[in-house]
């Protein structure tokens, strides 16, 4: 299947709407709940997350869509992860792990979130959605990528449960555990240069 990448910008805010829908992919979420505190979030879920999210994408893209012959079906939150230390420098595992994992720095960039429109889904749109992100963070400056999957392994996936992506879907990427935060959600890592992984 044959797949168009583009970071979301004002112009193509109308082509996200579409892909959300109106729950706003999840319960309102509008791919904001990385970015705010819980209470914040649990205010402004629904269109009080629409807005903040569109405010953000007025100064910059917050990630990048998938289209398939034009039409928008898949989305990836990728930024550098200061943007999201909202909530992860209120969970204490993340916290402590990501300081001595060189946390913090701009140097970093976090992939959190993947939506696939469900008439796409299993067929590996956010592996691809991931492999540009990778290429998308190092065009920027990223010198290591960072992300936070569930380890179907550890525990049962389901759609929702899945929305960081998988383990087994990082380490296709070329992604490697670096620290096990929680039982079933490791930080994993990898440089963005072309063939080499990060080594910590």
């Amino acid at each position: 299947m044959r797949l168009e990448f583009h970071p979301l910008t004002p112009s193509r805010w109308d082509d996200l709407e579409r892909l959300f829908g109106l729950q706003g992919a999840c319960a309102g979420c509008w791919c904001m709940w990385w970015r705010l505190p819980g209470p914040e979030f649990s205010r402004k879920a629904g269109a009080g997350a629409r807005a903040a999210l569109r405010r953000i994408t007025r100064r910059r893209p917050p990630g990048i869509l998938a289209y398939h012959n034009r039409i928008p079906i898949g989305w990836c939150s990728v930024a550098p992860r200061t943007e999201f230390m909202a909530r992860l420098s209120r969970w204490t595992p993340f916290r402590r792990e990501a300081e001595a994992l060189n946390g913090g720095t701009p140097a970093v960039w976090s992939i959190v979130c993947f939506f696939v429109d469900r008439a796409h889904r299993g067929k590996r749109v956010a592996d691809r959605l991931l492999r540009e992100a990778v290429r998308y963070a190092a065009r920027r400056g990223a010198a290591i990528v960072e992300a936070y999957p569930v380890d179907a392994a550890a525990r049962s996936v389901t759609e929702q449960s899945a929305y960081t992506g998988t383990v087994a879907m990082f380490r296709r990427a070329g992604f490697r555990e670096v620290v096990r935060a929680y039982p079933a959600r490791p930080i994993m890592r990898r440089s963005p240069s072309l063939g080499r992984r990060e080594t910590g």
